[in-house]
């Protein structure tokens, strides 16, 4: 795996986001199993519970393709901190595995976690006594 590729490709990414309420511009790239990379970008709306980040994004095209199997994902953004991946980002990831290894770049260095490490106590899946 070429981490190189996947932060710059977050990057790139990150140009593309529509974040005109908060200019908070983030950036994401997935790679699968199969060695395919998606990318994604925050987009806000007026509405904000309607917004969607950039993890979720990449992750919807990617399923929207036929993957499901997935290797590590990048995350960058515009500003000098480490943003990692929110509540229902990381609940959203841990559906297609904990093992999921995490980039978090803030321009200068980067900070590995796999999702288990952000996510130890994943809702992974409920069965209702009915």
């Amino acid at each position: 795996m070429d981490k190189g590729a996947l932060l710059r490709a977050a990057i790139s990414a990150m140009e593309y986001a529509y974040a005109k309420y908060s200019n908070f511009r983030v950036g994401a790239a997935l790679l699968t199993k199969s060695g395919k990379i998606f990318t994604g970008c925050n987009i806000e709306n007026s509405s904000y519970s309607a917004a969607i980040c950039a993890e979720r994004v990449a992750f919807a095209k990617a399923v929207s393709q036929g993957e499901k199997e997935f290797v590590a994902l990048a995350i960058v953004n515009s500003s000098d901190d480490f943003a990692y991946p929110c509540g229902i980002c990381r609940q959203f990831m841990s559906e297609f595995g904990l093992d999921l290894k995490l980039f978090i770049f803030n321009g200068k260095e980067t900070r590995e976690h796999t999702l288990k490490e952000l996510l130890p106590f994943a809702f992974t899946e409920f069965k209702a006594n009915i």
